[in-house]
């Protein structure tokens, strides 16, 4: 006979209190589970941020400069540290490193017309891309001829050994007022030890009349160490030291009896003279310690974020122009 409490039996009751208890194991283990995977995935998902820009602009010599600031801050306002590229449409012009607050400075040379101007936020592992609000800018138009120029892109990333292409874009600005062809000569600068930069070509040409953009292919190339400590560490030559041991005591021992006799001394003195020339033609000469010992192992480029120039310049004999752009080349 069954005892029963209420609407339940006894054996009902102990049937729902095992179901209630596995049930509650399970939710606990689940629980477990969740809460020990949500801060390995928070760790693994990058921060969201925030990307302001601003811009002024001014004339300089009959045509348009923009200085353009750029902050970007975390989801926390903490500064973001990585590179920043300035957009005009859908065309990348420059490019720059934020600083230890999280800003950057740029200048840019606008060609006469409109732009609208944004600011990318390139991102990284801990840190999402952002983009700024569109900035709208209108350049002034002039008649003298000239040139604007800009990269694409505006960022490169690198590891120490790599190389990177980048294209400069020379612009002609009224160039239906040239009489002549205006030749462009294109250089670089800011580059870390370690590191240079080719144009194909270095030289551009505009025509007169001409509207469409003149391209220059720009490669960064880095260097990645090499040798070992292997190749630095002198070779041991137990011949050598057996023949220069007795000769450096030899000459001890004549230099002690110089004192009685007068042709000991020059003997010794010859002997010395002797010894040193042997040395300067082997072991001593840097031909001697390449050909035995290897070249010196050249140093990588050192890691890090830096600020590039890219200079276009051109003259005609009595004015130059110069107009310059940015971009940031990451070193890993």
């Amino acid at each position: 006979m069954v005892q029963a409490y209420g609407d339940f039996s006894v054996l009902e009751q102990v049937h729902v209190r095992r179901s209630l208890c596995r049930m509650a194991r399970l939710s606990g283990i689940a629980a477990l589970a969740i809460t020990a995977a949500m801060p390995g995935w928070a760790a693994g998902t990058p921060r969201t941020t925030q990307t302001r820009l601003s811009a002024e602009t001014r004339d300089l010599d009959g045509r348009t400069e923009a200085t353009l600031r750029v902050s970007v801050a975390g989801q926390d306002g903490e500064p973001a540290a990585g590179a920043v590229v300035i957009e005009d449409g859908k065309q990348q012009v420059a490019g720059a490193p934020l600083d230890g607050e999280g800003q950057a400075t740029i200048a840019i040379g606008l060609l006469p017309g409109d732009h609208a101007l944004r600011a990318v936020f390139v991102g990284n592992d801990a840190l999402q891309t952002s983009v700024s609000a569109v900035s709208q800018v209108t350049a002034q138009t002039s008649a003298t001829p000239g040139f604007g120029i800009g990269v694409d892109p505006a960022s490169l990333s690198l590891t120490a050994g790599q190389s990177g292409t980048v294209v400069a874009s020379v612009t002609p600005v009224n160039a239906d007022a040239l009489s002549a062809p205006m030749f462009v000569t294109l250089s670089c600068s800011g580059f870390p030890d370690q590191s240079s930069c080719t144009f194909t070509p270095e030289n551009v040409e505009i025509l007169p009349n001409a509207t469409a953009a003149v391209k220059s292919t720009l490669t960064v190339t880095t260097e990645a160490g090499t040798g070992s400590a292997a190749l630095a560490r002198p070779q041991k030559h137990p011949v050598s030291w057996a023949v220069m041991l007795p000769g450096v005591f030899a000459l001890g021992g004549l230099a002690f009896a110089t004192r009685r006799r007068r042709w000991l001394s020059r003997l010794s003195l010859m002997g010395l003279v002797a010894m040193v020339s042997v040395l300067g033609m082997s072991a001593c000469a840097p031909r001697y310690n390449y050909f035995n010992h290897g070249p010196p192992h050249n140093l990588p480029t050192p890691s890090g974020t830096y600020k590039l120039t890219v200079t276009a310049q051109s003259s005609n004999g009595v004015t130059a122009t110069t107009n310059n752009a940015t971009l940031t080349l990451t070193v890993k």
